[in-house]
């Protein structure tokens, strides 16, 4: 459902999240080998989070990427929006160009009904609580 680009992102913002230190910033080659992400690609990706006011770039030795909101005010929809866009929420499950409620696909209610669980989960997730389950060993990532 997510973009390649999308799932790097919430797993770049989540990385930066957890290694971070008092705001210390995170290099972008540190998050490239740690996740195995092409370094340009992911450059990229991160500068559409910057824009969007997510992440700051910071120049210099010691730069890299650092939150730029706090991670209990940072809900997993706003990155989805910033890299996908929220019409990945409106679009046919099966890629067919009209597909409504009107003119329903094969699958098309019953993915509504999995899209909107996802889009609800997206909106009261906080970046806060992902990194609190990992924290907790309730959740685990592979780059820790």
């Amino acid at each position: 459902m997510f973009s390649r680009s999308c799932e790097y992102a919430l797993q770049s913002i989540l990385y930066i999240t957890l290694h971070s230190k008092n705001g210390k910033a995170v290099g972008l080659k540190q998050i490239s080998d740690s996740q195995k992400i092409p370094l340009h690609f992911l450059s990229k990706i991160l500068q559409q989070l910057v824009k969007g006011k997510v992440l700051n770039s910071i120049k210099g030795p010691n730069g890299g990427f650092a939150l730029n909101v706090s991670p209990n005010r940072l809900r997993l929809i706003k990155v989805v929006e910033l890299i996908d866009g929220l019409d990945i929420f409106d679009r046919c499950g099966i890629g067919l160009k009209k597909c409504s409620d009107k003119t329903p696909c094969p699958i098309h209610f019953d993915f509504k009904v999995v899209k909107e669980k996802i889009r609800q989960v997206l909106t009261e997730k906080t970046l806060s609580e992902l990194c609190d389950d990992v924290d907790k060993g309730l959740s685990i990532v592979s780059f820790r």
